[in-house]
């Protein structure tokens, strides 16, 4: 089980849940190789562009992504997604524990409307991503 007690974990989810702050993302990463506890690692405004420049490629970290996007020119969309990233050169056995964490993590980080699996930055292109929200968000006025 992974420990997701950091109460800043939680504080940095409503931030970015909150409409009144500009903080649209934030970076849960584990405190040590060994260790299974989670701690809040960053935050920022500068979405997925500026959350990907903080991905480390040894280690498997989790976010949370306020993404915002027109469905037209008449409508703004604002969409939550939750990234499990595992770097390439993340250690087999931190690989091998993410999905029994994933879940532990989720009942912190609980409300989104997609998972986004991460295993390069380039997964973590915002227009892929938009096409995802898009589909999953039903209402699609451009054939997409």
């Amino acid at each position: 089980m992974a420990d997701v007690s950091d109460p800043k974990i939680d504080e940095a989810y409503q931030d970015v849940r909150s409409d009144k702050t500009d903080t649209n993302w934030l970076l849960v990463d584990y405190e040590s190789d060994r260790s299974d506890k989670l701690k809040l690692t960053s935050t920022g405004s500068g979405g997925l562009t500026e959350l990907r420049e903080q991905l480390d490629d040894g280690k498997a970290s989790y976010a949370y992504v306020r993404v915002q996007y027109s469905n037209d020119k008449e409508s703004t969309r604002e969409k939550f997604i939750l990234v499990v990233w595992i770097g390439p050169n993340c250690k087999v056995m931190r690989k091998a524990k993410i999905s029994v964490h994933s879940a532990d993590v989720k009942s912190v980080l609980r409300v989104y409307s997609i998972e986004v699996p991460a295993r390069e930055k380039d997964d973590l292109k915002e227009e892929p991503i938009i096409i995802k929200l898009r589909k999953a968000g039903g209402a699609s006025y451009d054939g997409v």
